[in-house]
């Protein structure tokens, strides 16, 4: 064996398990978190000697990412978990990704012996001076509790940045290992092979295929037999989605196929045709047309494909495209077309580009007339400013940043950056002006949430008015409406609490008018003008590869209308694509529609499955977050739990082989004490409340599609607050509505609804739905529809009931049992 480095974990970075009750505000009680600091993905979990071994990505620091390194932690049953010590830490050179685990039962590593097998952690070493990724071990020979580095790490390199996250798993036809990797911005699955862990062949690649709105990453490939039947496998590939996934965000699509031991071929086909129509523009023949070019963003003809110092640009049609990118991102310009008649009820079009939607009366960034508060163009904030924490000697920075006016902008990314926190607070003021007038950009974590960054108006001790960033460095305008509080005195705090990632926030040329500012326009968009009005809008997803949208148009049928492409933006992303405007009978679908989604919910990400499960069960866990605002969830000391684990088969459903999944079985352990039932009852109309199920809990029910528009389970009702677990007989969907969950303050991206398709069986919808302290799991149809959601409700509001609206709906059978926490029993 070679030489190796000894992998220690010192006292600070092993987790305090023991000190916690796991009773916080917010704590899951059947879900796994560590007992403080920040979590994402799972790594490398495998059932060995008799428990289940959950790694996961971990900062042993800190709330927010950052010095990713290996957490730990086992259970007998996956409902009761206890938090090991960390196991592989980061290190000077090197952050540790995410991976996997397997046991090398047969040391063909070498790392152990005949008599003791290692387990062996393939990891991604992310490394810190070159940024590059590339596929490391470590080994363990005490079940996992201390881990060595293998000294000839890496074992995988292919020079990348973006190559990352494998799975790897014994393929015992060819008696090697199988990795599966990502090829995270070529939208990539490769797969290799290796006879002892060390020395690996590539064999194919898999992709682009599916959504491919954001970067590919957490891939796992496992067999699964077809509806029970185990002479008739097929394989499952997932790959984890962010941003682009279906509920927006974070998520895991997956593929069935079949797989050869060196190649991935998916049953779905991989192009897809849209409907047949009249096509008004294809952007082949070398010229515009009839269109009309205005700016420079667009040139006098369309592209051919992929511009000088641009990501690759795919999927389009034929070899020309409408393509902004011709001086970088820094031109601007339209592209308007002849008039035409819209006589068929769909416009369908191919876009990609930057995401920025069109905002209805924006301007050209210019500041509103009225009295200059603070321009923030000297040395210091200005006469009267104070500061705290880092920022008592502070004074304005010059970043350069889109949008902002003069030299400098008060800046709270100082010295290191995000680390960085305290409050900047103006002088006191009286308040002459109906508006308050602000630049502003940097980190999205609203007042009130756990660290904010945010700017404050505060009145009488109070904050009135308060306004956060957008995660991005594009300062825009914001107007505070004052007009009832003119004759106050005030003051403005800007406060950067956040320590992770846009852990700051930028403020510039706060002005008192009597006019609202208008919103600075950084449009990259299609529009559809009628009247010379705007009626219909799609931006792209920040991604090169275009996708189909569709603009539903019957409600305009006979107009006459115009496509104008706008390009407004001169920063990031700051450029449109599009092609093949075609009017038609039908709706072409994106392939965000189109793809398979293990979950529909907003919080399924990072899913992966366990090694040498007992009885060949094939069990998934997630990641419960999504980076649209992971960092901004309010929960302390800890940040982020995982999915409750799900048992997943493959089950053909109209005809189509798909995944399905149940909670696994042990979840019924933590039942206690009688049951809320109801069978046999009508709902018209109305929200019938049943008795309080608590904060933790599970449901059973058999609901069945009366004529209500909708019908379903209010859950966590109370204070105003209840999340809803609905379907739309109108569109065939089952929903949860956390618009009013609780907390939804944290993040602009946090409320919403959340949809899957779901036809009722015999007009019946069967629901399991798990309920813990902060989130909502829901398996629909036997489990072929899953949705997982976070929610942040008060405590108190323990309610439950079931609704129908326009209409009724029968309870054929419901049963609601409180459920024990996993951490105390």
């Amino acid at each position: 064996m070679c030489a190796a480095l000894l992998i220690g974990a010192t006292p600070a970075a092993t987790a305090a398990a023991g000190t916690t009750a796991y009773d916080e505000t917010y704590r899951p009680q059947l879900h796994y978190s560590p007992a403080q600091n920040w979590m994402n993905d799972p790594n490398g979990p495998i059932f060995y000697q008799g428990k289940y071994h959950l790694f996961y990505q971990y900062n042993p620091s800190g709330n927010t990412w950052g010095n990713m390194s290996w957490g730990h932690a086992v259970s007998t049953d996956l409902v009761h978990w206890k938090e090991l010590p960390l196991a592989i830490p980061q290190n000077d050179d090197e952050m540790v990704f995410s991976g996997s685990v397997v046991l090398d039962r047969n040391n063909s590593s070498g790392f152990g012996t005949a008599k003791n097998p290692p387990l062996v952690a393939v990891y991604t070493s992310h490394f810190k001076q070159s940024g590059k990724q590339a596929q490391s071990l470590a080994y363990s020979l005490d079940g996992g509790l201390s881990w060595t580095r293998y000294a000839a790490n890496p074992v995988l390199d292919i020079g990348s940045n973006n190559f990352r996250d494998p799975k790897v798993f014994w393929y015992a036809p060819t008696k090697s290992w199988l990795m599966v990797v990502a090829l995270s911005i070529e939208h990539k699955i490769g797969f290799y092979s290796s006879p002892d862990l060390k020395s690996w062949t590539h064999l194919s690649d898999f992709g682009p295929a599916g959504a491919v709105g954001g970067i590919w990453e957490v891939p796992d490939l496992f067999p699964l037999p077809v509806d029970g039947n185990t002479r008739n496998n097929k394989w499952v590939l997932v790959v984890n989605l962010n941003p682009g996934a279906v509920a927006g965000g974070s998520g895991a699509q997956y593929f069935v196929g079949t797989f050869d031991g060196k190649k991935f071929v998916a049953d779905d086909a991989v192009t897809y045709t849209p409907p047949a129509g009249t096509v008004l523009a294809d952007f082949e023949g070398g010229s515009y047309g009839g269109w009309t070019a205005a700016g420079s963003a667009f040139g006098t003809a369309p592209a051919s494909g992929t511009l000088p110092d641009q990501q690759g640009v795919s999927d389009f049609l034929g070899t020309g495209l409408v393509n902004s990118f011709l001086e970088h991102d820094s031109s601007t310009g339209t592209l308007t077309s002849p008039n035409f008649t819209i006589n068929q009820p769909y416009l369908n079009f191919l876009a990609g580009g930057g995401n920025h939607p069109h905002v209805d009366g924006a301007g050209d960034g210019s500041p509103p007339p009225g009295d200059v508060f603070a321009d923030f163009e000297g040395l210091t904030f200005g006469q009267g400013w104070s500061a705290t924490g880092d920022f008592t000697t502070a004074g304005p920075s010059a970043p350069n940043l889109p949008g902002q006016i003069g030299s400098r902008v008060l800046d709270t990314c100082i010295n290191t950056c995000d680390p960085a926190t305290g409050t900047i607070i103006s002088p006191d003021f009286t308040i002459t002006h109906g508006w308050i007038d602000f630049l502003i950009a940097g980190g999205n974590h609203p007042w009130g949430g756990d660290g904010a960054t945010a700017i404050n108006l505060v009145v009488d001790g109070q904050v009135v008015k308060t306004t956060t960033g957008n995660n991005s460095g594009d300062m825009d305008w914001t107007a505070w409406d004052v007009n009832t509080l003119i004759g106050k005195k005030a003051h403005l705090e800007v406060v950067d609490n956040a320590t992770g990632g846009w852990g700051h926030v930028m403020v510039d040329h706060i002005v008192f008018s009597d006019q609202a500012a208008q919103r600075r326009d950084m449009e990259t968009s299609i529009n559809l003008l009628v009247d010379n009005q705007v009626v219909r809008s799609t931006t792209g997803q920040n991604s090169e590869s275009l996708d189909w949208a569709s603009w539903d148009l019957k409600d305009l049928t006979g107009k006459n209308a115009q496509i104008q492409i706008v390009d407004h933006n001169n920063s990031g992303w700051g450029h449109i694509l599009a092609d093949q405007f075609m009017l038609a009978d039908a709706p072409a679908t994106s392939s965000i529609q189109r793809a398979r989604w293990v979950d529909y919910g907003a919080d399924f990400y990072a899913a992966t499955t366990y090694n040498d499960a007992p009885s060949g069960k094939r069990i998934m866990i997630a990641w419960m977050n999504n980076w649209n605002y992971a960092t901004s969830i309010p929960t302390s000391p800890w940040r982020s739990a995982d999915s409750f684990p799900r048992e997943v088969h493959l089950k053909t459903i109209d005809g189509k082989v798909r995944l399905v999944a149940e909670p696994v079985a042990s979840l019924a352990s933590l039942r206690r004490g009688g049951p809320v039932t109801l069978h046999d009852t009508t709902v018209r109309n109305r929200t019938l409340p049943l008795r309080e199920a608590g904060q933790v809990f599970e449901i059973s029910s058999v609901l069945r599609q009366g004529d209500a528009q909708r019908f379903g389970i209010n859950v966590r009702t109370g204070n105003g607050q209840q999340t809803q677990i609905g379907y739309d007989t109108t569109t065939g969907e089952l929903y949860i509505d956390r618009t009013t969950s609780g907390d939804v303050t944290f993040d602009a991206t946090f409320p919403g609804v959340h949809r899957a398709p779901l036809a009722l069986q015999h007009g019946k919808l069967k629901l399991h739905i798990i309920v813990d302290a902060s989130s909502v799991e829901v398996f629909a149809g036997d489990g072929q529809v899953t949705l997982t959601d976070q929610i942040f409700p008060d405590p108190s509001s323990t309610g439950l009931s079931i609704f129908a609206d326009k209409g009724s709906a029968k309870v054929d059978s419901f049963t609601a049992w409180r459920l024990a926490s996993g951490w105390q029993n």
